[in-house]
């Protein structure tokens, strides 16, 4: 492989990996804000469950629950979709890599296929 294409890979790469690494953080924040809303979607669902009184139950999952559970809910399909992009660019790395290893490996086997 010529250098330059295999230093314009290498970079692509970085670049890749700058974005991977932004991911992987704002995954991390999402993940912490899930479990947060997955305890009180749960709390409220269980005190719901608990109380008999209609009109309390009634502003319990007005105020409460509804909310923590449509937060709760967004939370893990943007925990999907970050997942999804990592598998993605994490691809890209992979391919990258694959090509260079490819490349790297293929002037040897000229040279012994070489008769001279």
């Amino acid at each position: 492989m010529e250098l330059h294409v295999k230093n314009s890979l290498e970079e692509w790469k970085q670049e890749i990996g700058v974005l991977l690494n932004e991911i992987d953080d704002e995954y991390d924040q999402v993940k912490k804000e899930l479990q947060v809303y997955m305890y009180k979607f749960s709390i409220t669902k269980q005190v719901v469950q608990s109380t008999s009184n209609a009109e309390l139950n009634r502003k319990i999952r007005e105020l409460y629950h509804e909310p923590f559970e449509t937060k709760y809910n967004e939370l893990k399909e943007y925990i999907k979709e970050l997942e999804e992009k990592k598998r993605v660019f994490q691809m890209f790395v992979d391919k990258i890599d694959k090509v260079k290893e490819k490349e790297e490996v293929r002037p040897y086997s000229f040279a012994q296929a070489d008769p001279t």
